[in-house]
């Protein structure tokens, strides 16, 4: 049996999916070793994400030290995985994925409908910023980093009134004691790739990949290929206001596709059917810009992006 060293970032949420895959690949018989490594998007805490703008923030380290041996293989959160690899990398395994929706996240109120006027609302993300404004422009959107513990004890200390994260994490870790809501994906599209974690190892490591293969599901590689494709089409990392969500229905692949200005004031959404992954995703991507998505995203890598401001 193989010796495997894993590399994870060290937050909890990512401490526990590299030790669920690990108890995983013991149970095989393999002999399994973790190396923490600390990621740039785990060093820049006090700027909003969208605001880094750093392709990879959450893996280059760990790619680095898979080029260089000092690991085997990495898992991620297929959200975090730049939907263009760097050259010699590949995704050898696409796990089960867990719930793929956003959650609310409160201790006094029941749902994003209830919450009063001006309400302060913790996310980083501008693809949930612009869906929030959507449902109720009043809000105000406060920029909100940190694992989940770190956002969790800053709801409930009382510096946000609600924050949205999303139900893979929580469920993970067994901490949604305040999840008040599971918001549908028509009224948020999650992001691509969400609940999915993605096993990477150095490309060309046929020896590597074999002993993953088991880990590989179907469904989840056929629904975030999809996904990452409309993401690769609209030129998006993760941190842009870009939704992604497929699912099998009756043995074809069903698209929901979002690109959205971060102030809710310009939302495009499409939907599509289809049996091809890759193909699907091309074409909503290609749906959403012509019909104005190109002009969005435009606007957002400018530099005038409207990002969650600090509490």
């Amino acid at each position: 049996m193989a010796r495997l060293r894993i590399g994870s970032r060290g937050s909890q949420l990512a401490l526990w999916q590299a030790n669920h895959i690990s108890t995983l690949l013991r149970e095989q018989g393999h002999a399994v070793e973790l190396e923490i490594i600390k990621t740039t998007g785990d060093k820049i805490l006090d700027v909003a994400l969208a605001k880094v703008g750093t392709k990879g923030m959450f893996t280059k380290e760990i790619e680095d030290a898979l080029a260089e041996g000092r690991v085997d293989l990495a898992v991620h959160s297929l959200k975090d995985l730049p939907t263009e690899l760097s050259p010699g990398f590949e995704i050898a395994a696409i796990t089960k994925r867990e719930n793929t929706n956003d959650v609310f996240c409160s201790v006094r109120y029941e749902s994003i409908d209830v919450l009063p006027p001006q309400a302060h609302v913790g996310t980083s993300s501008l693809r949930r910023q612009a869906q929030l404004k959507v449902l109720r422009p009043d809000l105000e959107i406060l920029s909100l980093r940190g694992n989940v513990d770190t956002r969790l004890r800053k709801l409930e200390a009382g510096d946000y009134d609600a924050i949205i994260l999303a139900a893979a994490g929580l469920n993970r870790l067994g901490k949604t004691a305040l999840v008040k809501q599971v918001i549908p994906a028509e009224i948020m599209c999650p992001a691509a790739g969400q609940g999915a974690l993605g096993i990477e190892v150095r490309a060309g490591d046929s020896a590597t990949r074999q002993l993953l293969a088991f880990l590989d599901d179907p469904s989840a590689r056929a629904t975030t290929t999809c996904e990452r494709a409309l993401l690769n089409k609209l030129g998006g990392g993760c941190q842009v206001p870009i939704g992604a969500s497929a699912e099998m229905r009756g043995g074809r692949l069903h698209l929901r596709g979002l690109v959205a200005h971060p102030d809710g004031s310009s939302v495009l959404r499409e939907e599509r059917e289809g049996n091809d992954p890759v193909t699907l995703g091309e074409t909503v991507g290609e749906i959403l810009l012509r019909r104005g998505g190109a002009s969005i995203l435009e606007a957002v890598y400018g530099q005038g992006i409207a990002v969650p401001q600090q509490p």
